[in-house]
């Protein structure tokens, strides 16, 4: 039986949790672990380590040790001797450390100015002595020295260690994406008659016009697909189904208030996509110090996000921050010319001789679609949610190729904040003070790999070989509504910035595959998505309708019996006691039950009274994957179709869907003549989230 688990108090950022090995999984196998050190390591990261470490040790004889930026890791500062979570500067116990791996003997001589705190995250492992947080730390080795000429010698004397001391003399440092399209205009290239013209000015001695280009959804693909686009000089119309987030928010408002679900503005749909009303996690496992995650953080933080997340080893916005932060973002995308239609849904993709020639839209008031409306483009980028079930359908009608693709289903367990801040911090929980105090808000990651040793004499090969792992977890949040039909049951969990609620939230989720669509009878390229309805539709029926969520405790859950007393929940529009353990087949309710067990073994605690697990959650992922070229990201089906994003399986969450859509850009400038550069020469290169299992 394999078990691993990430409480809140890791230190560990997610772009670590993934040896590199498992970047090319499908999202539902890659089961987070902790970091393995020493003898725990496998041979394979053993040898990895021992060539980066030549590789540093050759590299350092090559350069200058008095230039450039030296990079120190794992700089440890205990909770009492730190200001707290919230001070991102260099305190005086860091100063101390920084002194001792420099050799330097008087740490108060060191000037502060010369060191950047470039990441910071607090680790209170049961298994380490004392609470600390936990620093890294870039050293400008120019200014160091000119501030405090005596410690020359120090740096000189620095070695290279692999994960502790790293020097990066020919480090780029990547600013916003407005910055980084600025500087590639102004950067000059070779015309066709060999003069240097900028490459700003090369698009316009090609073509008389710009070209026109329909981005299909306002979620974070969408909209860095239409900032790299418009900043480079196409002539980009935005079309989003749902509305901006100051109308959608009354939607939303409406929703919870009055059970008036809007069809096209809601939890899923709408300015922001999904992501704007959830937590606004910016975790990321696609690297989280490459060129392209760094280019979407700061570009974040160009429209208002706080300088904090590009240090917090587990970065989030929140949804109070976010509703501004994307008013600016529409802003200057308007400032860039770019036409945003909110409220109009794509109907259908013009398609003549295999080629993309425009779409066809409607109001998203007109159910019945009798006022559309043609338009032409030179080129459409579908850049929809997981949600839009009905561009898959269109899709379809076209014979665009759609591969069915795994995901994970389950239930969302919610708890008091205090009982899982006592569970990760013991004695420390009173240092939270609901999202204002010195340490984080406890979260936990847990993860179980179910083997067929584990289940004995009850094995069940649809049981065996499943991983189960918590998702999207919200500390300090509440349960949300994210259904698009009335009909239909699922949630999400979002928090606020501060995640000051008196709860805590997590889906318990766990992979299903095409065996378990066929088991039902769901076959085809939409396997998934009717799989998805099969569940929502009947935790629909068991909370009786109007909303209400069918809920039971996890005592119950595991003891498959009924119960009428319920813990509250932070659900607005209401719980019903229902037999969720009858909901799903009973090799996933199994597996479910396994997981749980073993989850309460690590967080002694989990499964008690209070915990209250609410039905369904089934949209973690997109169900299909619209397959695309590699290099130029567009349909392998429809000339001038480019599919980003997380709808069409290429990402999952805020940041790696955004990555997606601003490579998307890119290659669909340089399809168009707009971009003459190599992508991976201004943003690195691109890291996939995953691809498809068949």
């Amino acid at each position: 039986m394999a078990l691993n688990l990430i409480p809140s108090s890791s230190s560990f950022a997610f772009q670590n949790l993934l040896a590199p090995s498992y970047v090319n999984l499908p999202t539902h196998q890659r089961i987070s672990c902790a970091k393995r050190t020493g003898k725990q390591r496998y041979p394979s990261e053993k040898k990895k380590l021992r060539t980066k470490h030549k590789h540093l040790l050759s590299g350092s004889k090559d350069t200058n040790k008095l230039e450039g930026t030296w990079r120190l890791f794992k700089l440890l500062v205990p909770l009492d001797q730190d200001p707290g979570k919230d001070f991102l500067d260099i305190s005086d116990a860091l100063l101390q450390q920084i002194a001792k791996v420099l050799k330097f003997p008087v740490a108060s001589l060191l000037p502060r100015e010369a060191f950047s705190v470039v990441r910071k995250s607090f680790d209170a492992r049961k298994r380490v002595k004392e609470p600390k947080f936990v620093h890294t730390v870039d050293v400008d080795v120019e200014k160091l020295i000119s501030l405090e000429p005596r410690t020359r010698d120090f740096i000189s004397r620095l070695e290279p260690r692999v994960g502790l001391v790293e020097h990066m003399q020919d480090r780029k440092d990547f600013g916003d994406l407005i910055s980084i399209v600025c500087d590639y205009k102004e950067t000059p290239v070779n015309g066709e008659d060999g003069h240097s013209i900028l490459s700003g000015e090369s698009y316009q001695t090609k073509v008389s016009r710009k070209p026109k280009i329909a981005v299909v959804g306002g979620g974070p693909s969408g909209l860095f697909a239409t900032l790299v686009l418009a900043e480079l000089g196409a002539d980009v119309t935005l079309i989003e189904r749902g509305q901006p987030v100051e109308k959608r928010g009354r939607d939303i408002g409406a929703l919870v208030v009055r059970r008036i679900l809007e069809l096209e503005s809601n939890f899923c749909f709408g300015e922001g996509g999904a992501g704007t009303w959830s937590d606004g996690k910016l975790v990321t496992r696609i690297g989280r110090n490459t060129g392209s995650v760094l280019a979407i953080m700061r570009t974040l933080v160009h429209f208002g996000a706080p300088e904090q997340i590009l240090i917090d080893g587990k970065p989030h916005l929140g949804t109070d921050r976010l509703v501004p932060l994307l008013r600016n973002f529409r802003r200057h995308l308007q400032d860039l010319g770019v036409t945003i239609k909110f409220g109009t849904r794509v109907d259908d993709i013009i398609i003549k001789d295999g080629q993309a020639q425009g779409v066809t839209v409607s109001e998203s008031a007109d159910k019945l679609r009798l006022r559309s409306q043609n338009m032409e483009f030179d080129a459409v980028v579908l850049a929809v949610g997981h949600s839009a079930r009905d561009i898959y359908q269109m899709l379809l009608s076209h014979n665009v190729e759609l591969i069915p693709k795994d995901f994970a289903v389950g239930l969302r367990i919610e708890h008091p904040q205090e009982l899982i801040n006592s569970i990760q911090y013991d004695e420390l929980a009173s240092e939270v003070a609901r999202g204002r105090g010195k340490v984080p808000v406890a979260d936990y990651k847990v993860a179980n790999y179910i083997e067929k040793e584990d289940l004995r004499e009850s094995y069940d090969p649809m049981v065996a070989n499943r991983s189960c792992y918590s998702f999207c977890m919200c500390p300090g949040g509440q349960v949300v509504l994210t259904s698009t039909n009335p009909s239909e049951m699922c949630i999400n969990g979002m928090s606020f910035s501060r995640r000051a609620s008196k709860w805590a939230n997590a889906a318990l989720v766990l992979t299903v595959t095409m065996k378990d669509f066929e088991a039902l009878n769901y076959y085809g390229p939409l396997a998934g998505v009717e799989f998805q309805r099969e569940f929502e539709r009947k935790a629909a029926t068991m909370g009786g309708g109007n909303f209400i969520v069918p809920v039971q405790t996890a005592t119950d859950f595991l003891n498959r019996v009924s119960g009428s007393s319920l813990p509250p929940s932070s659900y607005r529009l209401g719980v019903k006691a229902a037999n969720l353990h009858q909901l799903f087949p009973d090799h996933i309710t199994e597996a479910l039950q396994h997981s749980l067990a073993k989850f309460d073994k690590e967080l002694p605690g989990f499964i008690c009274k209070e915990a209250l697990l609410h039905g369904v959650e089934t949209r973690t992922s997109s169900p299909i994957q619209i397959p695309r070229d590699i290099l130029s990201y567009e349909s392998t089906s429809v000339k001038g179709l480019y599919p980003v994003g997380e709808g069409a399986g290429y990402a999952g969450g805020i940041v790696s869907a955004a990555v997606d859509g601003m490579h998307a850009g890119f290659a669909v400038a340089k399809q168009l003549g707009l971009f003459h550069s190599d992508i991976e020469s201004v943003l690195g290169k691109a890291q996939s989230f995953g691809f498809v299992k068949y």
